[in-house]
């Protein structure tokens, strides 16, 4: 493959007088920052990157990318576990100068750039008492969240990101630029709720947003060694509490402040709660978890945005990160025996693993509606490895694939495909299951010839 850095400088020069943002090449003194990601165990070297401000640059960029055969990535907020947003060699479209948030107060819509994070949108619709599905970390990207799913704190209460999205605008791999909803390209919008960038660039998002202004949440935390107990008592009575409580459980070492000193370096099993529905009825709906005798809680009510960056401080960019992750259809007593044994041996302090339910509101919605396939499954799992020292990387990664083998048999298969790294493409059949074959269909008819394949890849 024809490298950039190899093209005529007169055809560089020549695309960056129709770019209106910044085209960045190796020998730029800003390269070396605007190569990096939030996972700072990813370095990769583009031959050059494209600092899109508009949806021109973007049209622009795929065309030149297209017409010279170049390696393509697309960069929304960089939060990509294993990278994915970045190349060697080739082009990367990075579309972080494509901001903008708009809320509709009519019919409680919102209209987002492809280059926000989620932070900047729940800051804007907070101002009108108003919510969107997301994860739990401010910083990710709105892109890349939501092109895999989205799965957060209210998914029990709303549904995932994608049964939230109602447009969104793309380019195409052909350089055309095309508005997709339940009306027009029916068979596109199918495909990008769940299956990621596979099927071009998208530079705006419309999504419905609900009224929620705070929501009661924190967590609560039990040593280590009760984890296989407090897991089959959590399987048990999430699935059957109301839609406004969620929780995600976890094991988990306490880093340090604000939480108490003599919790610090010491494993939990934890869970952290967030519910949305009317206050007075929560201490009634909580007696049950109360009863399990946590020996640390910290639940109270806080405006939304406050739940959405609980966890920030302690993730900020740059860490080394390796994740690994399964769908789990139940949580029998091998994978709570695996939970309690890898929790207990959880290397450093920022390394965890975390269960999303899925249940309520996302588990409703049928397993073909959208491409994300494991609307069956209960929960979605993942373990990170996390540090912020480069030499920990080994010992991160070694216990986050030890603790993946352990329990991946007793897994659904698959997994949530913003949990996962590079890899192979068996895996990302895996992930998408019965709706894979759909999607091989919408990506040949879209981009058949794999221009956008820095991604968990449907191979057309």
């Amino acid at each position: 493959m024809e490298m950039v850095i190899d093209l005529d400088a007169s055809n560089i020069a020549s695309f960056k007088k129709d770019i209106r943002g910044e085209v960045v090449m190796p020998t730029d003194a800003n390269y070396n920052t605007s190569r990096k990601v939030y996972n700072g165990m990813i370095d990769k070297h583009p031959g050059m990157i494209v600092k899109c401000v508009d949806v021109a640059d973007v049209m622009c960029a795929v065309n030149f990318g297209r017409e010279n055969n170049l390696l393509i990535a697309v960069r929304g907020g960089g939060h990509n576990g294993g990278g994915l947003g970045l190349c060697d060699d080739g082009m990367v479209i990075d579309l972080t100068g494509i901001k903008f948030i708009r809320v509709n107060t009519a019919d409680n819509t919102v209209r987002v750039g492809g280059g926000n994070v989620w932070g900047e949108v729940d800051h804007a619709t907070h101002g009108f008492g108003l919510a969107i599905p997301a994860g739990i970390i401010s910083s990710t990207g709105v892109g890349g969240l939501t092109l895999g799913g989205g799965v957060g704190y209210l998914s029990r209460k709303f549904g995932l990101t994608i049964d939230n999205l109602l447009e969104a605008d793309m380019v195409l791999a052909d350089g055309s630029f095309v508005t997709v909803n339940k009306d027009h390209h029916k068979d596109l919008f199918w495909a990008i709720r769940g299956g990621g960038g596979n099927f071009g660039i998208v530079t705006s998002f419309k999504f419905q947003a609900h009224p929620l202004k705070t929501v009661i949440g924190g967590p609560t935390l039990w040593p280590i060694e009760q984890t296989e107990e407090i897991m089959e008592w959590f399987d048990g009575f999430i699935h059957n509490a109301p839609d406004d409580l969620n929780g995600f459980i976890a094991t988990l070492v306490i880093p340090g402040a604000p939480f108490p000193e003599e919790l610090h370096n010491k494993h939990f099993c934890g869970i952290v709660w967030c519910f949305t529905g009317d206050p007075t009825r929560f201490d009634e709906l909580f007696k049950p978890v109360l009863s399990k005798e946590p020996v640390f809680q910290h639940v109270g009510e806080m405006p939304y945005p406050a739940i959405q960056t609980l966890f920030d401080a302690y993730f900020p960019a740059g860490l080394q990160w390796y994740w690994r992750a399964d769908f789990f259809n139940q949580l029998g007593p091998e994978i709570r025996a695996g939970h309690k044994k890898y929790g207990a041996e959880i290397p450093t302090p920022l390394s965890q693993m975390h269960l999303y339910p899925i249940s309520g509101a996302a588990a409703r919605v049928g397993p073909k509606a959208t491409a994300w396939a494991y609307r069956d499954a209960k929960y979605a799992g993942v373990m990170v490895g996390v540090d912020p020292e480069p030499k920990n990387a080994a010992k991160i990664t070694n216990w986050c694939k030890d603790y993946f083998n352990a329990i991946h048999p007793y897994s659904a298969g698959g997994a949530y495909s913003n949990f996962m790294m590079n890899e192979g493409s068996e895996r990302v059949k895996a992930s998408y299951k019965h709706n894979y074959d759909r999607l091989v269909e919408i990506k040949r008819k879209y981009d058949s010839k794999n221009l956008f394949s820095v991604n968990q890849n449907i191979k057309p």
